[in-house]
């Protein structure tokens, strides 16, 4: 027993110390690709709205963008969790504001739990999904009244940019590869999953 344990450190180590060595190369696209896909949507958003009705930027798209192009081998970085963990979770915020409008933190701790549960029981655990349900329940006005609007955009639409933009930057060079698994989108197709 205890040769095993000693064995699962060594394990961890090994995976913690690999996950963080990372050459200057990666640095490099890590950030032509965030800038890239965050200012595309911010230029997208100021084409139509005001500095201060700038709805396509939301918060929980920045921390999509440190898995997408910082972790890009994170299995919560694929494409199925970045766009099912993000549209799951404005589904499910939306639906509680809709339910409680009148009680911020009822809204705004059911939301977030039920979006956890709901990525993880349909394998699209995606950490930034919690952010973008609490969103949908603490919001500015604005953003509350685009009621189910709110998942197709800003949601959907950033959430497609930005993967958008990670695969073409995370395949740009030999040395990065993404998504993991080539085959990601079949997954919804019936033939695949036979």
């Amino acid at each position: 027993m205890r040769n095993k344990i000693k064995r699962q450190v060594r394990v961890a180590r090994y995976v913690f110390y690999k996950e963080t060595l990372i050459d200057s190369r990666e640095h490099f696209w890590t950030f032509i690709g965030s800038f890239t896909g965050i200012g595309l949507i911010g230029y997208l958003s100021s084409l139509y709205f005001t500095s201060n009705d700038n709805l396509f930027l939301i918060g929980s798209f920045g921390a999509s963008s440190v898995l997408i192009y910082g972790s890009i081998n994170s299995p919560l970085a694929q494409p199925r969790n970045l766009i099912g963990g993000h549209v799951l979770s404005a589904i499910i915020g939306v639906t509680i504001h809709k339910l409680f409008p009148h009680e911020a933190w009822l809204c705004s701790a059911l939301a977030v739990s039920l979006s956890i549960v709901v990525m993880q029981a349909t394998k699209t655990l995606h950490p930034p999904g919690g952010a973008t349900a609490l969103i949908a329940t603490i919001g500015s006005e604005k953003i509350k009244s685009l009621g189910y609007v709110y998942v197709l955009s800003p949601v959907l639409t950033g959430v497609l940019i930005l993967l958008m933009v990670a695969l073409i930057f995370n395949n740009a060079t030999s040395h990065r590869s993404y998504p993991k698994n080539k085959n990601w989108y079949k997954r919804w197709m019936p033939k695949y999953n036979r």
